[in-house]
């Protein structure tokens, strides 16, 4: 990004490099759709948080409308405007951090909440004649019979950031190291 009298201008580089990042989510995204709750995009918006910075506050919003574009705008959408913004944010706030067992337990940990922060929805408009305890049981319901799910979640999401962790930060680095 340059600087101009104060102010920041994305480069061309930049818009390129965001265009590949969400390439690459939404690429193993489709090759691992077969496998449920087993996803590299934790680890991609993690791993790119930690290497791009500040350039994940384009890929993510670009990522969430290119997957309502593909699969359409329904409620699993809307969870997905603050779910993966939430995951950035962790791992912005601990950047500094190069455990690779913090790593995949904090993508762990994403990974089996991540039913719980799909279930706010259903409590905003899960209503019935009781209010909001019909919200509250919408969600509530709704999590728990998506538990089996999130565990797959959290464990795959643990083994796939303790496997790429290092190899794939290690080529990251060095790659930008190469081109500086």
């Amino acid at each position: 990004m340059e600087e101009k009298k104060g102010r920041k201008k994305l480069t061309i580089e930049d818009i390129a490099l965001m265009g590949m990042m969400v390439a690459v989510i939404e690429a193993c995204k489709l090759a691992m759709a077969f496998l449920p709750n087993i996803e590299l995009t934790s680890f991609w918006i993690i791993m790119f948080t930690l290497l791009f910075g500040w350039r994940i506050l384009f890929v993510i919003p670009v990522f969430i409308l290119v997957e309502g574009a593909v699969y359409g705008f329904g409620l699993w959408w809307v969870m997905y405007l603050y779910a993966w913004p939430l995951l950035a944010l962790a791992a912005y706030l601990n950047r500094r951090q190069e455990s690779v067992w913090f790593w995949s337990i904090l993508s762990a940990v994403f990974g089996l909440m991540f039913g719980f922060l799909c279930a706010l929805p259903y409590v905003a408009i899960g209503t019935t004649d009781s209010g909001l305890r019909g919200g509250l049981y919408a969600g509530f319901t709704w999590w728990v019979a998506g538990i089996p799910f999130d565990i797959a979640h959290g464990v795959g999401n643990f083994v796939l950031m303790a496997v790429l962790y290092k190899p794939v930060r290690l080529a990251m680095k060095r790659i930008r190291r190469e081109n500086a």
